[in-house]
């Protein structure tokens, strides 16, 4: 995990994105991966551990209803991109297990990615007790944020932006 949030680092100083994070069922651990990369005080702008409902529905603009679901995790990225003014969010909900949440089965999580005003959301379940799900989670998210960050550094140097 600590190479590709380098390479998030990397990428981010050199083309100035900052990023931010919204996640549940990751507790933290997300942000953490970020915060421990290289000059992360200079783009990584911070994150939202919205554990409960509440938090989802009050600080993130969550709609009522389900949380474990494409528009709760949509919802979650656009408002930690806006909350904390950052160019680029990752968002992560999900059932952590054992137990399921939402009617979804454990190890069932959505991700949603916000980039300057465009937001997309993929839906993947991993095998596993909690702790895996929590590992894979953070994994997929920041292989996330470095795929979307590569796109927006593409379209910066094709707009001679870089």
């Amino acid at each position: 995990m600590s190479t590709v949030a380098d390479d998030i680092a990397a990428l981010a100083t050199h083309t100035g994105l900052t990023i931010a994070v919204a996640e549940s069922l990751t507790a933290g651990h997300l942000a953490a991966a970020l915060g421990a990369a290289p000059d992360a005080a200079g783009w990584f702008r911070g994150g939202v551990v919205a554990y409960s409902r509440h938090v989802k529905h009050r600080v993130l603009g969550v709609p009522e209803g389900p949380v474990v679901c494409e528009t709760s995790a949509a919802a979650m990225a656009v408002g930690v991109a806006a909350l904390m003014e950052a160019d680029l969010a990752v968002a992560v909900t999900g059932a952590g297990g054992p137990d399921p949440q939402d009617g979804h089965p454990p190890g069932s999580v959505w991700f949603a990615v916000a980039a300057r005003g465009t937001r997309s959301a993929v839906h993947h379940r991993f095998d596993g007790g909690p702790e895996q799900v929590i590992d894979r989670t953070v994994e997929y998210a920041l292989r996330l944020l470095l795929t979307a960050a590569e796109k927006i550094a593409t379209v910066d140097r094709t707009a001679g932006t870089d």
